[in-house]
């Protein structure tokens, strides 16, 4: 089986782990931190927004199964585009919206979506989403890794991730794993 990966920011990272967790043809979502100019940072320093980064998924997928351009599909409908390093009361760079690109054919996919969605007015604004050549990943120290599934019932989870779960999951439930 021959896998790609996909990079994703679209604010908090335990929204997008859990999301990804689900989806048929993900075979693995590591929580961390890309485009910053800050060799291997840490949580603490991401949080100040000074590092550059954003907190992503790093999503490796079987492509014969779900293509990016699924994934993007998902992706624009678990966060909002349309506000600048923002996602509800997470606010500062590290919540932007951006897609890293690992490949011109994933760049080409990424652009025409945002274009067809702005063009379709899905949103009453223009979608921010950044796409940007990847670079570097870092991943998240261990106790973010999994951490909606460990920490179900920690407060952030309760009032944020279980509603944007529970909102993929009715939206695409055919693209669940069983």
């Amino acid at each position: 089986m021959a896998t790609e990966v996909a990079t994703l920011a679209g604010g908090c990272f335990w929204c997008l782990e859990a999301v990804y967790d689900d989806l048929k043809g993900v075979t693995d979502v590591v929580s961390g931190y890309s485009g910053g100019h800050v060799n291997a940072p840490d949580y603490q320093q991401v949080c100040t927004g000074t590092t550059g980064h954003a907190e992503v998924v790093q999503v490796t997928f079987d492509p014969d199964v779900i293509s990016f351009k699924d994934l993007l599909d998902v992706f624009f409908t678990i966060h909002d585009p349309t506000t600048l390093n923002r996602q509800g009361n997470d606010v500062g760079p590290q919540y932007r919206s951006a897609i890293f690109t690992h490949s011109p054919e994933q760049k080409a996919v990424a652009e025409q979506t945002i274009a067809e969605l702005n063009q379709s007015a899905l949103w009453n604004a223009p979608i921010v989403t950044q796409v940007v050549p990847f670079e570097t990943f870092y991943p998240a120290e261990d106790y973010h890794q999994e951490y909606f599934k460990n920490n179900p019932n920690q407060g952030y989870c309760m009032v944020v991730v279980a509603p944007k779960v529970a909102k993929f999951r009715k939206q695409h439930y055919e693209r669940l794993k069983a």
